[in-house]
């Protein structure tokens, strides 16, 4: 046997034991009579000591042991005069009676440790060396658990684990797709799926009523800290369900992650439209650890003789709880932040609420103190406050109020990653209108079924039509978003006709699922949750790259495989396809 235990799992109780053990050095520290090497593999570090006095030959090959070396050991358990409280290991250390040097290392390129020496690029490049570290390797078991949870929760609800292909036929789901030449097929393509969304709606036309998958998922779209070109989902789908079971069904999910994974419990999930998280959040993915949430300041802000206030679509604000006591400079700093080009205010203005009883704002000028009195009264703000307002057009007002509600909340250490606040938002709009284009989009899908009560809109004012979708959101982050579908041809026609799909366009594309419908499809819904971003959000991380083994860099790239890379002409001509 290799080895007869691992690195974390010795304490005192084993004093005394013989043992054989493998892993890596992680660092060794000469101090003359002793040499004390630190033992490393995935479960732990343990600590053994090589003793001059007892066995010199085998000291000086303790010395010679290079960092990342791997090693094999036979020893016997001792207790540590000094204990190390850090470490779990702490109580004991192994005097070492025989050593193997199994594979020897070159000098790592960045020492593996929680706190490198090693820039993204360089560690991303050698990732291999890099899921050695202990804070690396913590968001893999992470990933690891929150599979397994997921798995064993949704056995036990009665869900089927099913695969669908990941070669299939290119459809608009919002994003690029990656394409895929065919060589049996020349000048034709497959298509990497953007979800499995068509083939979990034919299982359920199938008849298997609970179906679920953790997929890889790819789309080629701009990169950012939560995206990557290729990602997995929970993807999840019932029949014969109402939006209520769905919820409740997936709502049981999430608890049971976050209690299995971390240890918290969460009570009732609450629920909130999307008109009223837009309204009270600024934003359709809502973070409520705080409240501090947006008030409508039009009523005792316009008509004013202020122009700012006067010329805009909509006043918005926000109370900051202890505000008044923020310093000139501090408000700059916000101010200067709002008018950033990724927010879009021409500016803020604020108004303190003196614990004195004062109230001092940057419009003093316009506004007199009866009229700060009303800001106070209509915000709900309490002495010692200060309101924030923006002012401008409807929809970038909102957005960039919300965007400051975060803001202020970062700086305030409001958004503690230690708390987890889980929200449905409902009542989706079904569609989204472009005024250049003059044409709808799907909000979320094209298959996403309208609000029964909302069937008749479709005709008169499609704008007006809400679906029947939830998104979850957790800490502020979307981690899941699903809907009841539209089980019914004409109705599906319908949709696509007013998504500018003709007849023909949505038989080529959509052909197979429309002919499934007339075989007997069964009332249907479903919901897919994002993994690698349920699990950044548990770890408080802004990014899913490090929950990923092998991601790619913010520019798409695998830096370790050097891909995406050209390929062989004789591969190309293989393929029918030419080159530049």
């Amino acid at each position: 046997m290799y080895r007869t235990v691992n690195n974390g799992e010795l304490r005192k109780d084993h004093v005394g034991t013989e043992v054989t053990m493998c892993g890596w050095v992680q660092k060794s520290r000469d101090l003359g009579g002793m040499t004390f090497v630190d033992l490393r593999d995935r479960y732990g570090i343990t600590q053994l000591v090589f003793n001059m006095e007892t066995n010199a030959d085998l000291c000086e090959a303790a010395r010679n042991l290079g960092r990342e070396f791997v090693i094999q050991i036979k020893g016997k358990v001792i207790e540590r005069s000094s204990i190390n409280q850090d470490m779990k290991t702490g109580e004991i250390e192994v005097q070492v009676n025989e050593i193997i040097v199994l594979n020897k290392s070159k000098t790592p390129p960045f020492t593996i440790e929680d706190q490198t020496d090693g820039g993204d690029d360089l560690r991303m490049k050698y990732r291999y060396l890099d899921l050695r570290r202990d804070s690396v390797k913590k968001n893999i078991i992470l990933r690891s658990e929150v599979a397994f949870h997921t798995r064993a929760y949704l056995k036990n609800q009665g869900f089927l684990e099913i695969e669908t292909p990941v070669l299939i036929k290119s459809t608009p789901e919002g994003a690029r797709d990656f394409v895929v030449p065919s060589r049996l097929n020349q000048g034709e393509f497959y298509a990497l799926p953007q979800s499995p969304q068509t083939f979990k709606q034919l299982l359920m036309v199938s008849g298997y009523d609970k179906y679920y998958q953790i997929v890889k998922c790819f789309r080629d779209e701009d990169f950012r800290a939560d995206r990557q070109p290729e990602f997995t989902q929970i993807d999840c789908e019932m029949a014969f369900v109402e939006t209520e079971e769905i919820l409740k069904t997936f709502e049981g999910l999430i608890k049971n992650i976050l209690f299995e994974a971390k240890g918290i419990k969460i009570d009732e999930v609450p629920r909130m439209t999307y008109l009223d998280a837009i309204k009270d959040y600024g934003t359709d993915k809502p973070d409520l650890r705080f409240d501090m949430k947006i008030k409508n300041l039009e009523s005792v802000c316009k008509g004013s003789g202020f122009n700012v206030f006067d010329s805009a679509d909509t006043v918005l604000g926000i109370v900051v709880p202890g505000g008044a006591n923020f310093t000139r400079k501090q408000i700059d700093s916000l101010t200067d932040w709002v008018k950033r080009p990724q927010i879009g205010a021409t500016g803020m203005i604020y108004c303190k609420f003196n614990e004195t009883g004062e109230n001092k704002s940057s419009v003093d000028k316009f506004f007199d103190a009866s009229a700060l009195h009303s800001w106070k009264e209509i915000s709900g703000a309490n002495e010692g406050d200060m309101l924030l307002i923006l002012a401008g057009k409807t929809s970038s007002t909102i957005n960039a109020i919300g965007n400051l509600r975060l803001e202020v909340a970062n700086r305030l250490n409001f958004r503690d990653p230690n708390v987890f606040k889980p929200v449905w938002v409902t009542d989706f709009p079904l569609f989204e209108f472009d005024e250049e284009t003059e044409t709808y989009h799907a909000m979320h899908h094209p298959f996403t079924s309208p609000k029964i009560e909302d069937l008749e809109l479709l005709n008169s004012d499609p704008k007006s039509v809400r679906a029947n979708a939830y998104d979850m959101a957790l800490n502020g982050t979307e981690i899941g978003g699903g809907s009841i579908r539209i089980h019914d041809k004409e109705l599906q026609k319908k949709v696509f006709n007013l998504l500018g799909f003709s007849d023909e366009d949505a038989h080529e594309k959509f052909g197979f699922l429309m002919e499934a419908f007339e075989y007997g499809a069964p009332p249907h819904g479903g919901i897919a949750f994002g993994l690698d971003r349920i699990c950044a959000v548990i770890a408080g991380s802004d990014s899913i790259r490090d929950f990923i083994a092998f991601p790619k860099n913010n520019s798409g790239r695998d830096v370790m495989l050097d891909a995406p890379s050209k390929i062989d002409k004789d591969q190309l001509d293989e393929l029918g396809l030419e080159t530049k």
